[in-house]
């Protein structure tokens, strides 16, 4: 087993595997195919059920044919694309030379404080300070989150926004220059022995693994625009590597998931929904 894979906890990996693969099959999967689909990625059977009922609980899966599938409600659809668009930078670059700035009411709840933190970071905004949040790109979906927790907020939207550079320590850059060219140097060693096919397990592994990385930039990095950024920065050399090597494993790990619906299909009856991945 490779050494991030015991790292990949069992939400997170459904959330991969749902954005990664599912979605483009209809968005729904028996939890027979989810349990096998996972535990090569050493995430067993109990774990899985039990992530899958908590995401139910949040309103990210929900149950069809008695319980026996789960589908993307239409709220992980929207969390799901918005979170491929940028893992696989579908948008456009086009900066308008705009910040989007919040500034956030005081949340005297520790716990809920952190969680609105948590997502704000992974909507793409970074803290100027405890109260002000600020992006390159608006998030629709952060000032959703922002109406769903009840928090009060400020927003502000200006090409007068800076100076820059304070700006852009927020996303503290010098640390996320190092953590690309981490990922990379990791990346490297674990996709050199890694089969573009035959072994399908093994592509789908390295490439979840892959992905499963990669997608933690998301907390880190809105995609911040080329032209705040040096033109040596380490990121597009990582995006790059991130692309070939995750089409390079594409086929393979698309054989295994098909494998996988197709097994369950065979021993329970259940009937999986056909289609191709990104």
């Amino acid at each position: 087993m490779l050494r991030q894979t015991r790292g990949v906890h069992a939400r997170s990996a459904l959330f991969d595997l749902y954005g990664d693969h599912l979605l483009a099959r209809g968005g729904s999967a028996p939890v027979a195919g989810l349990i096998r689909m996972l535990e090569p990625l050493g995430i067993s059977g109990p774990a899985v059920r039990t992530a899958v009922s908590r995401m139910v609980a949040q309103g990210w899966l929900e149950p069809e044919d008695g319980g026996a599938v789960y589908r993307a409600t239409e709220r992980a659809r929207v969390r799901l694309d918005e979170a491929g668009a940028r893992i696989y930078r579908t948008g456009t670059e086009n900066w308008d030379g705009c910040w989007h700035l919040r500034i956030l009411d005081p949340i005297a709840d520790r716990g809920r404080r952190e969680r609105v933190r948590t997502q704000l970071r992974f909507h793409g905004l970074a803290p100027v300070n405890e109260s002000t949040w600020v992006t390159p790109r608006h998030s629709a979906e952060a000032d959703r989150l922002l109406a769903e927790e009840q928090v009060a907020a400020v927003a502000l939207s200006s090409t007068d926004a800076g100076p820059p550079q304070r700006l852009l320590a927020a996303y503290d850059v010098d640390a996320l220059a190092a953590a690309y060219d981490d990922w990379r140097n990791d990346a490297v060693r674990r996709t050199a022995d890694a089969p573009a096919r035959g072994d399908d397990r093994t592509a789908f592994v390295v490439r979840s693994e892959l992905v499963h990385s990669w997608r933690m930039f998301l907390f880190r990095d809105p995609g911040l625009p080329t032209a705040l950024l040096p033109a040596d920065w380490p990121g597009y050399t990582a995006a790059a590597f991130f692309d070939e090597h995750a089409d390079r494993l594409l086929p393979a790990a698309r054989r295994f998931v098909d494998g996988c619906l197709s097994a369950t299909l065979a021993s329970t009856g259940t009937t999986p929904t056909n289609g191709a991945s990104r």
